[in-house]
């Protein structure tokens, strides 16, 4: 026993001083491939090898006094990561409904003013575990049946696979998003659960080309969506001023970054209200660009910038939504039936799952069909384009059909999770 309670004293002093090393290193919000830390997956790599190696010989030797079922105690039944306050919505529906059912569940957030803490919950417990690295190395040690995450690339770079969780669950944060994300996303995690039937092929070809287990791949609906759909009946009555919202995604082929001045110029010299909300991943890394954009439009009393997390009453207020490849543009065009216009889905897609499908994914095809292109050679022509699309009867209707195709199982999906989580931890949890 003395032997034991000393590999245990100096497991928590390995992980203490660890943690105090490396979580003091700066790094990007938001994970993915594209952006992800070499060298934290090489010290995670190196620090989880040791870890494990100690861990295994500790549970060796609490083998010879303590039973199986004992070990097991420790494990927590359902884990659910938010990396960022602004992913409270899609969670947020699960939450309840392990709540209602007064089921056991704890949720890790990465935001301190995460709005879960204003939640009164007596089932769901919640806790910051941290940003960045602090938050990654604990979920790369943690103990659990079933985590369910909405953070892309699990296992690729910074988000690590624990070798004590069982079961890793991704669920998306906006409707067709599957192949938008960057290149492994989802090819780590053992089930996906989708918003609807069209994203299970594209999937199951990914898989095929990187010789992948198969995944479990269930339709639950879309939990965010369910979410926002039951604020439409609070919303008070639009105004009569016009109002266009430029909203789009952050990278080398966003607007921001891409476009700029170049298309703003035109928008700010119109009679129209302008709203530039960007992403929440350009605040971080693209603030050079936003400081001098604010600084350039500063005298125009039309022009504003919006950066609420929350984007569902901004949304609400828009007559014309322009975007680029965001999946904003579902979102906006779904919940409020009204027409947007894109701008530039011409990137690079070889840094993206899509681009290992032989065909052109299905939000692409539906984009042609719901939203008007805007391209640089008809900037000129933008304001025009605006008036002949803000009543167009055709495309109202084609978003309506798209909107059956992408988003279905409507206010059923918190239910569906919960069901499913709940099923798959039984299977897991007899040890």
């Amino acid at each position: 026993m003395q032997l034991l309670r000393q590999f245990n004293f100096f497991k928590k002093c390995f992980y203490i001083v660890f943690v105090l090393f490396v979580w003091q290193y700066p790094a990007l919000a938001y994970i993915d491939p594209g952006t992800g830390s070499m060298l934290f997956s090489v010290v995670v790599g190196i620090s989880a090898t040791l870890f494990f190696l100690f861990n295994s010989l500790v549970i060796k030797l609490k083998t010879l006094f303590f039973s199986q079922k004992d070990l097991c105690k420790n494990t927590i039944p359902f884990v659910i990561y938010s990396e960022g306050r602004q992913y409270f919505n899609v969670f947020k529906p699960v939450l309840d409904e392990f709540e209602k059912r007064q089921i056991p569940l704890v949720f890790y957030t990465s935001s301190q003013d995460d709005p879960f803490f204003k939640c009164h919950y007596e089932y769901v417990k919640g806790e910051y575990i941290g940003k960045n690295f602090e938050a990654y190395l604990k979920l790369a040690f943690l103990k659990a049946d079933v985590c369910l995450m909405t953070t892309p690339g699990l296992d690729v770079f910074q988000l690590k696979r624990s070798k004590y969780t069982k079961y890793y669950c991704h669920i998306f944060h906006a409707v067709t998003s599957s192949l938008v994300y960057r290149l492994f996303s989802l090819d780590y995690y053992d089930a996906v659960l989708c918003d609807a039937e069209f994203q299970i092929p594209m999937i199951r070809e990914i898989e095929r080309k990187r010789n992948l287990p198969p995944k479990d791949l269930v339709v639950t609906g879309c939990t965010y969506m369910d979410l926002l759909s039951q604020r439409l009946e609070s919303l008070p009555n639009k105004n009569g001023d016009f109002n266009i919202l430029v909203a789009p995604s952050w990278g080398e082929n966003a607007i921001l970054k891409k476009y700029g001045a170049e298309l703003l110029d035109i928008l700010a010299d119109s009679s129209w209200n302008i709203v530039i909300r960007p992403h929440p991943q350009s605040s971080i890394v693209e603030t050079d660009i936003i400081e001098s954009l604010q600084k350039r439009y500063e005298n125009n009393k039309n022009v504003s910038w919006n950066f609420d997390v929350d984007n569902f009453e901004i949304l609400s207020k828009a007559d014309i939504l322009i975007s680029d490849f965001s999946g904003i543009i579902f979102d906006y065009a779904f919940l409020f039936e009204r027409p947007f216009i894109y701008v530039n889905q011409e990137m690079n897609k070889e840094i993206y799952d899509m681009s290992d499908l032989d065909e052109e994914p299905w939000r692409y095809k539906a984009i042609k069909e719901i939203g008007t292109e805007l391209t640089k050679d008809n900037f000129k022509d933008i304001i025009s384009i605006i008036k002949n699309m803000s009543q167009n009867e055709e495309i109202l209707s084609a978003i309506q059909r798209a909107k059956s195709i992408a988003w279905q199982k409507q206010g059923q999906s918190a239910k569906n999770v919960a069901d499913y989580l709940i099923e798959k931890q039984k299977e897991l949890s007899k040890c």
